[in-house]
């Protein structure tokens, strides 16, 4: 039996130059997510930093290494290093401890904003995510109905409003202060901005890893006292197929990119009807989300399905991703939420410079210029 030559670090180190960080698309090595911890025989002993626990991601970079490797003969042992990246926070940021600020919003009604919104961050929450859930839309809170939770929150010995939890996420919503769930909101712009305020500053979220904000609406005050007050990690523009729905979303889109708010990706919601048969009848046109990310420059994230499903389990207080988790919709929506991870982090790296693969001892807070 022909002896295998010993296997040399710098032979090694060559090889594996042109594994890609398939979240960062640069070479590992380069970025430090790829390091080297020793060599063995013919085993080459590494580690991995990512930024999600995808299976995926894993996969392909496990694949990666393994065909770098095989001309040497070697076999790969990766330790795997999973260090989500958070948003860099200024001085006076009122939840330093939020990795990442989501905001789930369209310049449209009626898209299924809080559906997608629900579902996201339960998506979240089931890849392992700590999450909260914050209910913007104070005109027509949503957020109380699809996660079937009332009651009123209580306050913690610092003074702070402590959220009330199901399913192992933190929400927060204007509908668990009404003692009337039918009351309408009569509130001008100032009353409003106050209550964001306070949901923001005086809320115990803790240590989340994503919160996610049901924005309402339009392009008014909610978003743009957001975008003032917090570094946003980035939004998820909502829209459905199409054209009447498009031209708001688009102006969405323009507010976005005129306060300098990050477009992660589209999601097209309702985009199609699967009959029994297994046919496609895309009820309400086609084409609509991608023309959205075009505009955008973004991805087109996903396109959920209609099914009775999403309707019947919002309305009785779970979410299809929760009690359908192997349903067609629910399936597109962990698609997204794999996808959103994976996109924050990609916005970290590149707003940090690009050059280094991002580590969790963020957040920074970052000194402000006056």
């Amino acid at each position: 039996m022909t002896e295998l030559a010993p296997i040399s670090q710098e032979t090694v180190q060559k090889a594996l130059a042109q594994v890609v960080d398939p979240t960062f698309e640069k070479p590992m090595l380069e970025i430090g997510s790829l390091t080297l911890n020793g060599i063995q025989g013919q085993q080459v002993n590494l580690k991995a930093r990512i930024s999600t626990d995808n299976p995926k991601t894993k996969s392909t970079i496990e694949q990666a290494v393994r065909e770098s490797l095989a001309p040497l003969g070697a076999e790969p042992a990766i330790d795997w290093d999973v260090q989500m990246p958070s948003r860099e926070v200024l001085q006076d940021d009122p939840i330093p401890n939020v990795r990442n600020v989501i905001l789930v919003m369209s310049g449209k009604g009626g898209v299924g904003k809080s559906t997608c919104a629900a579902n996201l961050a339960l998506s979240l929450k089931r890849q392992g995510m700590r999450v909260g859930v914050l209910d913007a839309d104070i005109y027509g809170p949503s957020i109380p109905t699809m996660f079937g939770i009332a009651g009123q929150p209580r306050g913690n010995a610092d003074g702070k409003i402590v959220p009330l939890e199901r399913f192992g996420m933190k929400l927060m919503s204007i509908g668990f202060l009404l003692e009337d769930p039918n009351t309408a909101i009569v509130w001008r712009g100032p009353m409003l901005h106050g209550a964001l305020q306070q949901f923001v500053n005086d809320v115990d979220w803790g240590e989340l890893d994503f919160l996610v904000l049901d924005l309402p609406p339009g392009t008014g005050d909610v978003a743009l006292t957001l975008a003032q007050r917090l570094r946003v990690t980035g939004a998820v523009m909502v829209t459905t197929p199409q054209e009447v729905a498009l031209q708001d979303v688009y102006k969405g889109v323009n507010m976005c990119k005129r306060v300098g708010i990050p477009i992660l990706g589209v999601v097209e919601n309702m985009s199609y009807f699967m009959d029994t048969a297994g046919v496609r009848h895309e009820l309400f046109g086609a084409g609509g989300g991608q023309k959205i990310a075009d505009m955008a420059e973004a991805p087109l994230l996903g396109q959920i399905p209609m099914e009775v499903g999403v309707r019947e389990w919002s309305d009785k207080g779970t979410p299809v991703v929760q009690a359908a988790p192997d349903s067609l919709a629910a399936a597109a929506f962990a698609e997204v939420a794999e996808q959103v991870v994976e996109l924050s982090a990609r916005e970290h790296f590149t707003r940090t410079g690009g050059t280094k693969a991002p580590t969790a001892d963020q957040p920074k807070r970052l000194k402000i210029l006056r």
